[in-house]
């Protein structure tokens, strides 16, 4: 009798295993970058659109004696270090809105 055993194909992961489960965890981490990608976009926006609104309520043509004024900034043009792409899924997801011309508008949830 030999010691030696062969080995059990059960016990071993066939290639075409191995390939799908290197598949399905690109695909997750793509998904997770890309998830986020669009957060830290929209935080950018959120960003942007509160110095812009900021900067509008500090200008000088106010009255001196008057309390201020609010802004009337409601659409930005985007951050550019996003492309596109990104700000059009957000406009797919609900979040932003097509002001016309390149510019995005937030929509309050």
């Amino acid at each position: 009798m030999s010691d030696i055993t062969e080995p059990n194909s059960e016990s071993m992961p066939d290639a075409d295993d191995n390939l799908a489960i290197t598949s399905d965890a690109l695909n997750s981490e793509a998904a997770a970058a890309k998830k986020e990608e669009l957060r830290l976009a929209m935080k950018a926006f959120r960003k942007k659109l509160k110095l812009m609104k900021l900067d509008d309520e500090s200008r000088l043509g106010r009255g001196p004696m008057s309390g201020g004024g609010r802004s009337g900034v409601v659409a930005i043009t985007p951050p550019n270090q996003f492309s596109r792409e990104v700000w059009e899924e957000l406009v797919e997801q609900g979040k932003l809105r097509r002001a016309g011309r390149g510019i995005y508008e937030l929509l309050d949830l």
